[in-house]
Parts: structure tokens; sequence; C-alpha cells
């Protein structure tokens, strides 16, 4: 079993495969983590709870005594703040006399096959009960009553921990949280590098990486979203791992708001990392018996370097995440009309795009921005969600009979979560529109944040959703979020509520998102904000694809997949040809062929030889769609080390089969180049299908594909097909 009690040790030992985790429960009941790393089969490491105090100014518990173990710098499995423990903590709680001391103590345990879902919330989940064990561990507060439930599941296949935290008011008085992270964990070292994604819109999701330092460091979002300036993904990689070797902890946030993943370095040169819902934006008031719920965090371990990490992510995202008919079943390729005409088409423009598409072989079309209400510029209208009869005369179901007898089926693009100032909506409920009093609130986009904490807004905006999509043959919808949230306040949140907002507008966004999967489970849904401003784990609960980015050029393409692709699987990977003009169709292809592929451009405007490149890569895609959604990722030349060319590599699960794309992004003077594959059968054979030549695994992973004068020039690329034989 994953999942073990030791009477004799007294510790909890959580195996995947590869990893082991293990927490002991120590003297006066203190929970202790003993380990994180590569398997072993012992259930106790001896000497962990022992770290060399800060002489008199690491305190200790008084019952047990001043001989060497003290709260500030024992791995405490979950830290809390005011104790003896000085590191940041992961729990600290107002209690009713005003003070924020919590002390936590192991009081019970509970074993089990399977996986609770998260009231309100996304998260993973089990195909069947016999795909992971969970561990519910019980620790009480006994001045307070605070009660606090951490969650452990183990994917056991996977090398996957998930964890989450319940805390309860088992008083009789109200307490009130400032911090409940998601997970907490206590590493005996500090040589390691952080791992960071940063951006802005439209560079979305920058590697970063840098050494610990002693202090606290890492990343957090305060803009309402996850946001395009950092994603709640961080890793700890040991000082010189690699793609393909090396020790690395992974660590995701299945979250869509305000995020903190931070790690601290102590004076002992321990680590401690802490992830979860960012705390200075955030409180939650408990009366009597009311509990409170984290999002959840995936945790991955592996001694096999940083792209094994990320592989691990992607085929448990693809599995015990991504849910939904289009888990599995092939996605439609679309076109979408926001590059092709912005806010200026028509019926008949739409008509004549999806005529020249459909020529291409594409099978969506996608109505982007600019529908409804009166909406012809992004001025107006938004929280107005019925049909612009001026601009579609007839309505949708016109069009989109139109549409469909050209053979293309038909998306829809929405922005629930924004009212515009000048709407309908907006002006027979201005308090609906996310503020505080007494401020002119902020524009973004000229617009504003719609307050998604209030059912009431909810309701109004499902049954204008509910009306449009119910009466129509949509099969495909995009969902946008174009700007962050500013004057955080609800008009129906008392004072002591008020920094419970951000939490609670998500909450409102995944009830609205889980309404509408649940009542249209045969729509594809794509998510988007701005590009790739929510880009994290939860969305994909909700939509299997998100739009990676605004940007479609393929040069800048390569670093927002690259850094992407940390975690996410290309499944999950919104990725279009456009009209951008630094590379030919071809690269710009090879390019979006790492993701979901499609079109965001004017197909009556592309010449025949364009229009032929596009025909033949869209039979490519489709042809190698197993590959793309359900392979694996080797990164093999970054971007981001390497300034003049790009390559990663696909493979089939079975090694059957693999793509490996190379795209030059400068000319350098020194052509000659060999890239080495990864993830082959040293000892099978493969053809090369461009040349017919057959070559072994251990050669191409060994000696490697020599591509010297292949794509030479700046924005040329090649794409180059294995079969086993």
């Amino acid at each position: 079993m994953p999942i073990h009690f030791s009477e004799k040790d007294k510790t909890f030992k959580l195996d995947t495969n590869n990893s082991s985790y293990i927490i002991a429960v120590y003297e006066e009941n203190y929970l202790l983590n003993l380990y994180y790393g590569a398997f072993i089969p012992d259930s106790f490491v001896p000497n962990r709870a022992m770290r060399t105090p800060n002489a008199s100014f690491s305190p200790a518990n008084p019952v047990i005594g001043e001989h060497g173990f003290s709260p500030d710098t024992a791995p405490i499995e979950y830290g809390t703040s005011g104790a003896g423990d000085f590191r940041i903590a992961a729990l600290e709680i107002e209690n009713s006399n005003g003070d924020s001391v919590t002390d936590i103590r192991y009081t019970g345990y509970k074993i089990y096959d399977g996986k609770k879902e998260i009231p309100k919330m996304p998260s993973s989940y089990v195909n069947s009960d016999s795909e992971a064990q969970t561990l519910e561990i019980y620790a009480e507060d006994s001045v307070t009553g605070a009660q606090v439930t951490l969650y452990y599941t183990v994917f056991q296949k996977y090398d996957v921990i998930t964890r989450r935290v319940r805390v309860t008011n088992g008083s009789m008085k109200k307490m009130r949280l400032e911090r409940a992270m998601s997970l907490c964990l206590d590493l005996p070292d500090m040589d390691y590098d952080l791992i960071s994604l940063y951006g802005c819109h439209a560079k979305e999701r920058n590697i970063e990486r840098r050494p610990l330092a002693h202090g606290i460091q890492g990343v957090e979002s305060r803009r309402g979203s996850s946001s395009h300036n950092q994603n709640p993904f961080i890793a700890l990689a040991k000082s010189g791992a690699d793609e393909d070797r090396g020790e690395v902890y992974g660590f995701n946030l299945v979250y869509s708001g305000n995020f903190s993943a931070l790690a601290e370095c102590d004076f002992n040169c321990t680590t401690r990392v802490v992830m979860g819902i960012e705390p200075q934006t955030f409180s939650w008031e408990l009366k009597s018996g009311e509990y409170f719920d984290t999002p959840e965090a995936v945790m991955v371990f592996t001694a096999q370097g940083i792209g094994e990490m990320s592989r691990i992510f992607h085929r448990f995202y693809n599995n015990n995440l991504i849910r939904g008919r289009y888990k599995t079943e092939k996605r439609p390729l679309l076109i979408n009309s926001w590059e092709a005409a912005y806010f200026d088409f028509d019926a008949d423009k739409l008509v004549a795009f999806a005529k020249e598409a459909k020529k291409l072989g594409v099978e969506l079309l996608v109505m982007d921005d600019g529908w409804f209400g009166k909406r012809n510029d992004d001025t107006s209208s938004l929280g107005d969600w019925f049909v612009n009869e001026e601009k579609l005369p007839g309505g949708l179901s016109k069009l989109i009979e139109r549409v469909n007898a050209e053979g293309l089926k038909f998306g829809i693009w929405y922005e629930p979560e924004m009212i515009s100032p000048d709407s309908e909506l907006f002006r027979a409920h201005p308090d609906w529109c996310v503020r505080v009093e007494g401020r002119e609130p902020m524009l973004g986009r000229n617009q504003y944040v719609i307050d998604m904490s209030r059912e009431d807004v909810r309701n109004n905006i499902w049954e204008q959703m509910y009306n449009v999509l119910s009466q129509n043959n949509i099969e495909y919808l995009k969902w946008d979020f174009n700007r962050n949230i500013t004057d955080a306040g609800s008009a129906l949140l008392p004072p002591e509520r008020k920094k419970e907002f951000f939490h609670r507008f998500v909450l409102g966004t995944y009830d609205l998102m889980n309404r509408l999967v649940t009542t249209f489970p045969n729509i594809l849904f794509e998510n988007c904000s701005g590009g790739g401003g929510r880009f994290d784990p939860a969305m994909l609960c909700y939509s299997p694809q998100i739009w990676a980015s605004d940007n479609t050029d393929p040069i800048e393409r390569l670093y927002i997949q690259f850094g992407t692709s940390m975690c996410y699987p290309a499944s999950a990977m919104g990725a279009h040809v456009s009209a951008s003009n630094r590379t030919g169709y071809d690269t710009k292809c090879n390019v979006a062929r790492w993701g979901t592929f499609g079109l965001e451009l004017d197909p009556t405007k592309l010449t025949e030889n364009e229009a032929d490149i596009i025909r033949r890569q869209i039979k490519e895609y489709h042809r190698n769609y197993e590959l793309v959604n359900r392979g694996d990722l080797y990164r093999l030349v970054s971007p981001f080390e390497n300034p003049y060319r790009a390559a990663w590599q696909l493979v089939l699960p079975d090694k059957s089969r693999t793509m490996v794309t190379l795209v030059t992004m400068r000319e350098e003077c020194h052509q000659h180049l060999i890239v080495r594959l990864r993830g082959l059968e040293p000892n099978a054979y493969y053809k090369n299908e461009q040349t017919g030549e057959v070559l072994s695994g251990a050669l191409l992973m060994n000696a490697g594909l020599t591509l010297t004068n292949t794509a030479g020039y700046t924005g040329e690329s090649v794409a180059i097909y294995f079969e086993r034989v």
C-alpha cells in the first residue's frame, strides 16, 4: 500500500513508485517531516528532529526541555505562528481574544482508498479508488479549539502527492484565519535553485532560475488572478540539475486567484517551502463549527531532472485533472475571427471565413468579441449577453445554420466576469461593479469587474448565457478575463469580511464555470485571460485547453511554450497560426503544432501557396494528434539557453513514434549542429519518414541527429518524424 503507519516508529510513510515522504509524531505530539525524496524502504530516518538551536533564542517546549529540540529549528510538518517557530508560517489564526498564537498537535489519522472532492473548488480526481490512497492527519490547538486536517493523496504510479488543509472552528467563539497555506515542506538543506515562471501580457511564463539565499524568496500574485506576471508554480532543483539528471521538487497550486509560493532559508541552512492563498489580501471568519478548505497543491519529486518533473506533471494532468468529453476525444481544429476581423465583422464575412477555412481542413469557426449588445469596440456592452442583431440580422441561429452548411462547427466568445460602464446591465445595477464605497473604480480596457462573489450577479449572467447556449448549436466557448481586479470590494460584504472578497470572487467564478460544464458537457471550453493570464491547474479542471498567449509570433511563442511546458501539457496549450510575417507558414505551423493548433487569420487573404502549406500542415496535425496530446515531451534545446535555436521532441508513450522539431531563431556563423534525441528504445530501430534512413534508438540518443545546414536561416524550421520498425 502506498500509505503506511508504523506503530513502532510513530511515522506515516507515503510512497510513490520512485519517491518517499515520511511524517513523524514526535514528543508532545509535534508533527515533523523526516524525509521527502527518492524512494527508501525505511519508515524512519534517525536524528531528523534535532537541528542546531540558535542558543537561547530558539525557544524550547517546557515539557520536552532544552535538549536540542526547538520548534524554531525542527522540521515542522505544518508550521504555525507565535508558538516558537519563527519561520514563515503555514497557519495563522486570530483568536477570539485578539492574539494570533497557534500551536497544533497531532490527535489522530485516517487512511482510505480514493480521494475526496473539495467542496466548491476544483481539484485532481481519481478514475477509480484503486488509483490513489489518501491520508488524513488530525491536529488541534487545545487552547483555541482550532482543528486542522492535513490531507495527503498519493498517486503512486505518477510520483505525485497532492496536499490540502481544512481548518475547523471547534470552539464556541469566532476565530479569523489570517493565513492558511495548502502545503508546508521543510527540507534539510538549501543547495537548490528556485525555478519560477515570470512574465507579462504577451510575454508569459519566462523561465527564471536563481540559487536560494538566506531569507524569504519566491513569487506571488495580488492581482485577483493567477496572472501573467507570475504563475502558481515553483520548482527547487539541486544545484547542477538539468533536463536529464538531478533531484527536483515541483509544486503547483490548483487555484486561480491570489497566491503565494515562498521558500525561506534559515540560519541552519535549511529550507521551508509554503504554497497557498496569498495572505496579505486574505482573511476568513469562522464561526463555531464552520470550516475553511484551502486549494489543492500538487507536489512532485524526481531524481531524473527537470524534464522528468515536467513529464510527471503532464501525465498526471492529462489523466487526473483535465476531465469531460474532450479529455480523450479528439478536439475540433478551429479558426478564430479575432486577428482576422477584430470587431469589424458581420454574418457574411464570418461565412466567407468558414467557406475558405473548410477548404484548408478546419473544423470549427469561432466568433470572437463583438457579437453582443451594441459592441463595436471595447468601450461598451460587456454584461449585455444578447445578440447584436444590427451586426447579425436574424440572430445567431441563422448565422450558425449558414456556418454549419459550410461544414464547420460554431463557437463563441464570452467575458462573463466583466461589465462595461456603457451597458444596460451597469445602468440597471451599478452596485454589481466591484468597487469600494467613496472611490471611483479604476478602468482596465474600458471595463469594470463584475462582482462574482454575489449569487444574484452569477444567476443573472448564467441566465443570459443559458438563453444563448441552449437555443443555438454552439459547440465551443472561449471564456476571457481581460483585466486585473482593483478596488476589491462587494456591496454585500460587511466590514469584518472585506478581506474575504478575493477568495469569494474566485469561488463565484468556479461556481459559474461548473454550471456551464455540467449543463453543456458537449461544448469544448477554452479558457483565456488576455492570453495566458490565468494559465493554472484550476482552469484545466473546467477547460481542457487554455489560450497560452495573445502573442502569436512564432519566435516569441517558443519562449512562451517552453516556459508553459515546465508543468502544463501540450494538450492544454492553445497555440494558433497567425498572419505574423516574421517567419513563413511552415515555421508558424511547426510551432503551433506543439499545442492545440488552430488558425488566427483571415483565410480569404491567403495566397494559394500559403493555403497549400497550411493544408499540408493540417494533415500532419491530424496524423500526429495523439503524439502531441499524449506524447512525452523532451526539451532538447531551450531558447532560454541558446540564442540561435530551439528544439523539442514528442514521443508516444509506447515509444513507437517520435517527432523532433527544430527552429532557427537567428543565424549563427557556425552551422554545425547535432541534437541528441531522448525517450526512445535503445535497442529498437527507427525509420526517418522523410529520408527512409533506419537508425537505432541508441544512435539517435547517444550519437545524435546531425542537423548541420538544416533550417539554417533565420525563421526556418524542420519537423522530422521517426517510426519504430
